[in-house]
């Protein structure tokens, strides 16, 4: 089944594929994987029509279906698809801790923030809230690991969750990066923090004023940029 979906998906996105954005966004992306020069809009249907006839029977088979798209990819978009599967609707049952060992392979063999960000925000974030504890621990456990992008998935999984973060677990997994002159985990802390600034301004106030030695610049402009500007709307108000 996944051979067929890669078989019609290249023919599918070739087809609708403008080699001039694709040069642009290959640049911009420094990717040495091109593209076929898809907007975001277009390729949103083009998938959605990609996976509509797609068999979700047990999760064993939807992460072969999943990873049979991804390890052969020649094309940005064609992993760009395999991440759709990975987190079609249909297949919500079998986004379990199970299937981390399947999202550790798409985090660390993608490894750069087009893949990570989506996967982290959207698939293994949401899983915090059918599987709390196990994800609780494995989160804990990637933002010590030495790949980066598995310990930026750890900072950032929350950035959807608004009131549902936790910060303990929030301020756990900043801790082993706190350090870092990785730039992907400077923004990364910054993006989780402002994130929930939008809830709890004082409290990231507090943090940052408490960490201000350990944190980078950057992290403390991005966690305050929500929170400066409502001091700034207020004052002009």
């Amino acid at each position: 089944m996944a051979n067929d979906l890669l078989t019609r998906a290249r023919r599918t996105l070739a087809a609708a594929g403008d080699p001039a954005r694709a040069r642009t966004a290959q640049a911009y992306m420094k990717s040495s994987m091109p593209y076929h020069g898809i907007a975001a809009a277009p390729f949103r249907k083009l998938a959605k029509e990609l996976l509509a006839d797609q068999a979700f029977t047990t999760a064993e088979a939807w992460q072969r279906d999943v990873l049979a798209v991804w390890r052969p990819a020649r094309f940005r978009e064609e992993r760009y698809l395999a991440i759709a599967l990975a987190g079609d609707r249909r297949a919500a049952e079998f986004r379990t801790p199970a299937a981390l060992p399947m999202y550790e392979e798409l985090i660390t063999t993608g490894a750069w923030w087009d893949y990570v960000d989506d996967l982290a925000a959207h698939q293994v974030g949401p899983m915090l809230d059918t599987h709390p504890r196990p994800m609780r621990h494995a989160m804990l456990t990637w933002s010590r690991s030495p790949d980066m992008w598995k310990a930026r998935t750890s900072i950032i999984c929350q950035v959807l969750r608004k009131d549902r973060t936790d910060l303990e677990m929030l301020y756990a997994c900043i801790e082993p990066s706190i350090a870092s002159r990785e730039f992907f985990l400077r923004k990364a802390i910054g993006w989780a923090l402002r994130a929930y600034a939008w809830r709890d301004p004082a409290e990231i106030v507090r943090y940052v004023r408490e960490n201000d030695a350990r944190l980078s610049g950057l992290s403390k402009r991005e966690a305050l940029i929500n929170v400066e500007g409502r001091r700034k709307s207020s004052r002009a108000r």
